[in-house]
Order: C-alpha cells, then structure tokens, then sequence
C-alpha cells in the first residue's frame, strides 16, 4: 500500500507514504496524517500503522527522522531487543549501547533540525490533492512528544493524537491551536506524575486537551510487535477512539 519517497530537506528526508484505496471515496482522502515513529525508528511496526490509517481514508506520511542521528530501523531493532531481553546480562549489558545511541536526541540541536523537518511533512501534504489543509498528526513515545511539538510549532495542524508522549515546556503550549487527544497508561509513571501539571498547562493555555489514562497497562501499549508492552484490548479502543477524533476534528470545516 506504501512506498517510500524523499523530501527536500538537509539534503534529504526519507518517509514513507501510504495513500487511501482506490475502493474509498474514489481514492481522495478524507485528509492528511503525519505519524512519527517511536524511539526505535521508522520500523515495519510504524508502516503498518500508516497502512492502517490510509485504509481508513487518511493519506499518511511517517518520517525517518531518527536516521539522522544514526538509529536506522535495523539499529532501532536491535535496541528493542536489548531493551526487553529476557536475558537480564543482554539488558545490563546493553545499557552503555543504549545510553550511547540514544544520546544525540537529547541535544536541542536535534529538536532544532527535528520540527521543521515535521513541518516539511505538513508541506508535503498540503500540496497533495483531495488534503485540503485537512492534516493532523499521532505518534508514539519519541513520536508522541514529537506530536505534541509540531501541534505547538504549525497551525496548519487540526488535531493531535500523541500516545504516552512529554509535552512541550509550557511556553511553547500556548501555541497550541488545534485540539489534542493524549493516551496514557497508568503504569507508566513519570509521564502520570507530570499529567496533573500538562492539565493544568493545558487548560491555562487554552487547549482543548482530553487526557485518556487507561488502568492496568504502561508505556508503548499499542506496539503490537512488542509482546512486553502490548495490550490488545487497550490498543483497540484508543485506535477507535483515535480515529473518532481525528475524524470529527479533521472533516469539521477548515477555518
């Protein structure tokens, strides 16, 4: 359903693209979707999920905007692997090549190359025909903070849908123009601790902010490719509840 292609951005910004069928709507879709990917890159997990979005009308872009810093999907991986190892030495061990590869990602720096080149995949889509400036963005983890930030940087952006993400610091939420969906789970505290905070930033600032904490489960539950972390149940109903909400923010009339 997908391809790959290449934006003009620092000389080149992989992503891949996955358009609505043909059988939908005569293949015009309902609107355009940036999805950006967890910590561990742009994987086939992602992809799919872009897949899944374009079968629902969505024309889907998901960047690779981890390659930058040298975490490849094959790399990306690698580092899941060691990160839920049943082997507690594999996990131990690994941790230096963690720390390592994830650390360029902290750096300001990157945040300075990452949000524009989001803003390029809003480019992308608005040049599209059938979008209509009728674009939103999800993503998870890494990918949710990422959502949060481009919502914050680009008013072009309807809606958006962050899964277990940190939200930008709170001068930067008031910039916020377009409501956000956020998915939580209760076991994954650091992001529960600073909720009632992002509420409170949130509603201050005038967002229109809907916090959804599911009980019983924690970080990445929507990953189905990650057995530690997956719950099926929970991932369904933020899945419908997603695309409830895309749909009522995207197709409501352009202003």
């Amino acid at each position: 359903m997908g391809e790959m292609i290449q934006l003009d951005y620092d000389g080149g910004l992989d992503a891949y693209v996955a358009h609505p069928p043909a059988s939908l709507n005569n293949g015009v879709p309902k609107g355009g979707l940036i999805v950006i990917h967890e910590i561990w890159g742009l994987v086939d997990h992602i992809k799919d999920v872009a897949d899944r979005f374009a079968a629902e009308g969505y024309l889907v872009i998901a960047p690779d905007i981890l390659s930058k810093v040298g975490i490849t999907a094959h790399l990306g991986i690698e580092l899941l692997n060691i990160r839920f190892s049943p082997d507690e030495k594999v996990r131990s061990d690994g941790q230096p090549r963690l720390r390592d590869a994830f650390s360029a990602i902290q750096a300001p720096e990157f945040a300075a190359w990452a949000v524009p080149a989001l803003q390029k995949c809003v480019d992308y889509l608005e040049e599209q025909p059938g979008v209509d400036g009728r674009i939103a963005v999800t993503g998870f983890c890494f990918g949710g903070s990422y959502s949060f930030a481009l919502a914050a940087a680009d008013s072009r952006i309807l809606a958006a849908v962050p899964f277990y993400g940190q939200p930008p610091a709170s001068s930067e939420v008031k910039n916020i123009a377009c409501p956000v969906l956020a998915f939580y789970g209760e076991t994954d505290e650091s992001l529960i601790e600073t909720l009632p905070a992002v509420t409170t930033s949130m509603t201050d600032a005038g967002v229109d902010f809907t916090a959804k904490v599911y009980d019983g489960t924690g970080h990445a539950f929507f990953n189905d490719t990650n057995p530690h972390t997956y719950n099926a149940e929970i991932a369904s109903d933020a899945w419908e509840r997603s695309l409830a909400f895309l749909e009522a923010a995207v197709l409501a009339p352009v202003k």
